[in-house]
């Protein structure tokens, strides 16, 4: 069958980079991810961001960018999505330069109301990847960030 005719995974290239093969797989996740989201009207980058806020109290940008592994212009973007929205809050450190996020109670209702959301995405791909395959894909992806990170 012509590659054009197939359909899911079937019509997937075997690609040699590691790269581009976690890149395709996070869009595919983030697909999934969104579409639960959406009904809670945020995305998955909005979401983590929320997550990480509700863990540490508050956080400047430097500690969000560092533990997403995240480019600062992205975050930039992002805090600047949920600043509008009303569900973060930011206030100036010691240091004038420093800003420092936190979520508001319009920002903890937000993330209490996507968490059904979320939880059904993840139900969705533990379901496609079974136990195993749940456990591998987390211990997986944590050694290729550590990987990476001290390449």
């Amino acid at each position: 069958m012509p590659i054009a005719q197939k359909r899911g995974a079937e019509a997937l290239f075997d690609l040699p980079c590691a790269c581009q093969r976690l890149r395709r797989a996070t869009r595919v996740v983030t697909r999934i991810y969104d579409q639960e989201l959406a009904k809670a009207g945020i995305e998955i980058t909005q979401y983590g961001l929320l997550t990480a806020l509700d863990l540490t109290g508050e956080a400047n940008q430097k500690t969000l960018s560092a533990g997403f592994a995240m480019d600062s212009t992205t975050l930039t973007r992002t805090l600047g999505l949920l600043l509008k929205q009303g569900w973060v809050r930011v206030r100036r450190g010691r240091d004038r330069r420093a800003r420092l996020f936190s979520l508001t109670r319009a920002g903890q209702r937000q993330l209490a109301a996507a968490e059904p959301c979320w939880a059904a995405a993840q139900d969705r791909l533990r379901k496609g990847l079974g136990t195993g395959g749940w456990k591998g894909m987390k211990q997986a992806v944590s050694q290729i960030t550590e990987a990476a990170l001290l390449a």
